[in-house]
């Protein structure tokens, strides 16, 4: 498919992996080529809707974690735990939480961060260039307008598959 790859930072043990930008199901085609391609099992929140059956069994064997969204649950804090609890751990999340254009970011991806002490690898995809880079990891610190701030202005640049659909609310 001619796409090349620029990572500088070796994937954790144990981290989450923030993949941006996210404006086509193709973002999750690539992601799975990619992490496959370089012996990555990394697991992946979707929305339930996509554990129907079959497909259901088919995205848990990927990695897939549904998430349901219209029930409050303390799913940053049952994340932190298996991963703090874990030998290995590393979970996808798409910051934006939608395919949609939204400049109103998730932060569940950080908080899971921040409370079992992981590394954020971020890791964009530019179809533009078809390009897979990883070139900076955030530590959490606990301030979260900065940290978004700063992995915002990361993933800025990149071109979504649909680039409309991408903002950060830097723009």
């Amino acid at each position: 498919m001619k796409w090349k790859v620029e990572v500088t930072t070796p994937l954790c043990e144990k981290c989450i992996i923030a993949l941006a930008p996210h404006t086509s199901n193709m973002d999750f085609i690539m992601g799975m080529l990619y992490s496959r391609a370089e012996g990555i099992k990394a697991n992946f929140l979707m929305k339930k809707e996509w554990f129907f059956w079959p497909m259901g069994c088919m995205m848990r064997s990927l990695g897939g974690i549904p998430v349901y969204r219209s029930k409050r649950t303390s799913m940053t804090d049952q994340l932190a735990d298996v991963a703090n609890q874990a030998k290995s751990f590393q979970l996808c999340i798409t910051p934006e939480g939608t395919r949609k254009r939204t400049t109103e970011w998730k932060k569940g991806f950080y908080y899971i961060a921040l409370k079992a002490n992981l590394p954020i690898h971020l890791y964009g995809l530019d179809f533009k260039s078809k390009l897979v880079t990883c070139t900076k990891v955030i530590i959490p610190n606990g301030d979260v307008d900065a940290q978004m701030t700063e992995i915002k202005e990361y993933f800025k640049n990149f071109s979504g598959k649909h680039p409309a659909l991408f903002a950060t609310g830097l723009e």
